[in-house]
């Protein structure tokens, strides 16, 4: 006979079921294969877009392959890609 529910020692013995646990080992499983950005926040960045134009700050926000750039003007969205180190 199978169980539909598997115990989730984290939530103190409350059941989960089966769905529940097999979403949450795929969504882990698919953040780990997904790129990341290597800016750390607090680094000293430079941005250039050709929509937003180039911007000097600090990250301030960092999401996956998204990078959230303080700048004078304030909060600049870009894609890891599009920045490097300030020198």
């Amino acid at each position: 006979m199978v169980k539909t529910f598997v115990p989730d020692p984290a939530s103190m013995g409350q059941p989960i079921s089966l769905a529940t646990a097999a979403a949450r080992a795929w969504n882990r499983a698919r953040a780990t294969l997904t790129p990341r950005s290597p800016y750390k926040i607090g680094d000293a960045v430079v941005g250039d877009d050709p929509f937003s134009g180039r911007c000097e700050g600090i990250v301030v926000v960092q999401q996956r392959n998204s990078v959230g750039v303080k700048t004078a003007h304030g909060v600049v969205f870009y894609d890891h890609r599009q920045l490097r180190q300030l020198d």
